[in-house]
């Protein structure tokens, strides 16, 4: 007699995750790249530039608060540090401590303005009715004049930021013959700050323009024979400076010199 059949059982086996490892290997990998960025990281920092270094440096001290100086993420001779509003808001407080510590500063404190503009940080040094920064109808700074261009030169030269410095009359003509006009002793004057500043402590290659406008641009439009529209300016440019809107230019530098008559000397 034939033995009955037995029942067949099939048995499947359920794979839980990915095999005997499961997914512990993407997080290996993760690490790995993580190691990886960060070293290349630690080699870009090492190539770079001290400001570059200073910059990073200042953020992981104080991320919240770092708001002066960051890099461009370049690495080369195209490289640089830009500075910002903030930072010109610094720099004239810098300035007027200096010049808080000449002995007549509150004689001048009314004819020394620093003004945060589009350019940069604008020093202006406006005179009074009789020569203050500059000897009356001459071009040489006054003695007071050079204590006060030594001062800003002590700051500036700290700076990478180039300097602007810009020469300005009133509208009294200068002189009464063709000869020595508002332009040449606007721009004489500016050239004297100039070297000035770079005998006591600026860098030349700091210097990126020398300016003469005569009476073209007033501080004073509404009074164009104050002796206020007679100054000196130094402007501390950005070194990245801020977009223009498009189409906008800049006022052109006068070329035409001023018709000679009969006037007080400056």
């Amino acid at each position: 007699m034939a033995e009955p059949l037995q029942p067949i059982y099939i048995i499947k086996k359920k794979v839980q995750g990915h095999g005997h490892h499961g997914g512990a290997w993407k997080v290996a990998y993760a690490d790995f790249v993580t190691a990886m960025m960060a070293f290349f990281m630690v080699m870009w920092l090492m190539g770079s530039s001290e400001k570059v270094k200073q910059a990073v440096s200042g953020y992981f001290r104080d991320p919240a608060g770092f708001k002066k100086e960051s890099g461009t993420g370049t690495v080369g001779d195209g490289e640089q540090i830009t500075i910002s509003k903030d930072d010109m808001e610094g720099l004239k407080e810098k300035i007027q401590s200096a010049m808080k510590q000449l002995p007549d500063f509150t004689q001048i404190r009314d004819h020394v303005t620093m003004t945060v503009t589009g350019e940069g940080l604008r020093i202006e040094l406006m005179e009074k009715e009789k020569g203050m920064f500059f000897q009356s109808g001459s071009p040489s700074p006054s003695e007071f004049g050079k204590e006060i261009l030594s001062k800003m030169s002590t700051e500036l030269v700290k700076l990478p930021n180039t300097i602007v410095i810009e020469g300005h009359t009133d509208a009294q003509p200068f002189s009464n013959d063709n000869e020595y006009t508002n332009w040449e002793l606007s721009s004489d004057r500016a050239n004297s700050a100039r070297r000035y500043m770079s005998e006591h402590g600026l860098r030349p290659d700091q210097i990126k323009q020398v300016r003469g406008f005569a009476a073209q641009r007033l501080a004073e439009p509404k009074n164009p024979d104050s002796p206020k529209n007679r100054r000196i300016s130094v402007i501390v440019q950005y070194l990245e400076p801020p977009p223009q809107p498009e189409g906008a230019k800049g006022k052109p530098e006068a070329k035409h010199e001023e018709k000679p008559a009969a006037g007080a000397h400056h």
